[in-house]
């Protein structure tokens, strides 16, 4: 089998990548690393530099046949959607337009990366917006053009390969990097926010048994569906802190634009439906990075 990774040099894309080689797939990667990185790559994996929202992408990557695309690329987080809305429109929308047209005329599967900002209103950020846009085309070209498609929501990923700096950065990954350099640990507003944080070897299975659904089953029972994909817990902000120690210093900013309070994941269609669920702990996830 052959799939291709949009995003494939970028945090889960990678995580991907490393499972689907070990899976035997045959995998592809396209990514304008613009948050990947080339460090990320991963031997046995074919790589090209080029961007979706060129329309012709299949033919400067000349990828051959597909039998699956999981669409991991975006710009994401939210406040550089704030900052940069047209890019991350046009990026986010575009390409996810360009990437279901050539599965629609090659009659290949798509996994879509969704988002569960859009749980907090879609019109908080154009990050919110572009990525549930790209959900509704999706259902739009299942509907439409019976294309098997699945959505999986990802929960505030963190784990091997996410960012530590800059503006792409994840919150454990942010801590992870001050840690290292004995900082104080920056938390936005009060610290009360609560964050349903799943570790990327879950979201990495569960876009697995997705793409092994629409791939293996006749008339998948998924195809058209979303799924929730977190840990079913949630921690505020100040307690992830203290799990880098109790007495460890910490230092409040201001809040942000576009962020909301409490983020918490019901993945009970994915266990019924994908019979999916959660195995990791972000305790002991903290817990084995501070004692290594």
């Amino acid at each position: 089998m052959k799939a291709l990774v949009t995003g494939g040099a970028g945090f889960v894309g990678t995580n991907l990548i490393k499972r689907l080689l070990n899976d035997s797939y045959d995998v592809i990667s396209i990514d304008n690393y613009c948050s990947g990185f080339k460090k990320n790559h991963q031997k046995g994996c074919e790589y090209y530099n080029t961007n979706l929202i060129n329309k012709t992408f299949y033919d400067d990557c000349k990828i051959g046949d597909i039998d699956i695309i999981f669409h991991m690329a975006a710009l994401a987080r939210i406040q550089p959607s704030i900052k940069n809305p047209v890019e991350t429109v046009e990026n986010n929308f575009n390409s996810t337009l360009n990437v279901l047209e050539y599965a629609r005329n090659n009659n290949v599967s798509v996994v879509y990366a969704g988002s569960s900002s859009k749980h907090h209103g879609l019109y908080g950020s154009p990050y919110a917006w572009s990525k549930y846009g790209g959900e509704e085309l999706c259902k739009l070209y299942n509907e439409v053009y019976n294309l098997n498609t699945a959505v999986c929501r990802f929960y505030n990923v963190y784990g091997d390969n996410h960012i530590r700096t800059g503006t792409y950065a994840t919150v454990i990954g942010i801590f992870e990097n001050q840690f290292l350099k004995k900082e104080a640990l920056t938390l936005v507003g009060d610290g009360e926010q609560r964050r349903d944080f799943t570790h990327v070897d879950d979201i990495v299975d569960g876009l697995i048994k997705c793409g092994d659904n629409l791939l293996f089953r006749d008339n998948s029972m998924i195809s058209g569906d979303f799924f929730e994909l977190g840990s079913g817990v949630n921690y505020s902000i100040n307690e992830v802190a203290k799990m880098f120690g109790k007495e460890y210093p910490v230092e409040y900013v201001s809040e942000r634009k576009g962020e909301y309070d409490r983020t918490l994941c019901d993945y009970s269609e994915a266990r019924l439906k994908l019979n999916w669920k959660p195995t990791n702990s972000l305790k002991n996830y903290i817990k084995e990075f501070i004692n290594k």
